[in-house]
């Protein structure tokens, strides 16, 4: 048995139960105009932590939670299609959660990034970069990214950007930086 049978079985209870049907098509703006980017972790799952619900954000995952070249493109494809498609829709929050003992934080061990950069990784400096130690510092720097992103410069000062931290040990999130 393959380690994704129980989630097909799931997929089928899923399908049957009909909750496709409430999501909105394409182009659309999520339920709670939420765009939410975190780790991917397992244990930062949004919908266990936030209680996230299918439609309800566009959830945007990669190591670390962090804002990255990708992230930006990313970012901008939704921003054009927003001002292109649903111009007279409100605008999107984005919301960035770092979180405590996050895997990153082994990219801080100079063999381990080391070989990371061998295998066709970061250089070590990004590498370097990207480790969330402390995520209340490391939320901040991707804020600021987000704010000062050229490719953002059209819309960002109608989209909300705020900065959390999860810590694993309480499940708690904590607001680092205001949305605004």
């Amino acid at each position: 048995m393959s380690n994704f049978t129980p989630y097909l079985e799931r997929n089928r209870a899923f399908a049957a139960s009909g909750a496709q049907a409430d999501v909105p098509q394409i182009p659309f703006v999520p339920f709670k105009q939420l765009y939410l980017i975190t780790c991917i972790d397992p244990r930062v799952e949004p919908a266990a932590v936030l209680g996230a619900r299918l439609g309800e954000a566009i959830v945007a995952r990669n190591i670390g939670g962090r804002v990255t070249p990708a992230i930006i493109k990313d970012l901008a494809w939704i921003v054009h299609l927003h001002e292109n498609k649903t111009p007279d829709a409100d605008w999107f929050e984005i919301a960035v959660i770092h979180h405590t003992d996050c895997g990153t934080r082994l990219l801080a061990d100079d063999e381990l990034r080391a070989g990371y950069a061998a295998r066709g990784g970061w250089d070590e400096q990004t590498s370097l970069e990207m480790a969330v130690l402390e995520p209340s510092k490391t939320v901040q720097q991707d804020i600021a990214k987000l704010r000062s992103a050229p490719e953002l410069a059209s819309a960002i000062s109608n989209i909300k950007t705020g900065g959390y931290a999860y810590d694993l040990g309480t499940g708690k999130i904590t607001t680092i930086v205001q949305p605004g």
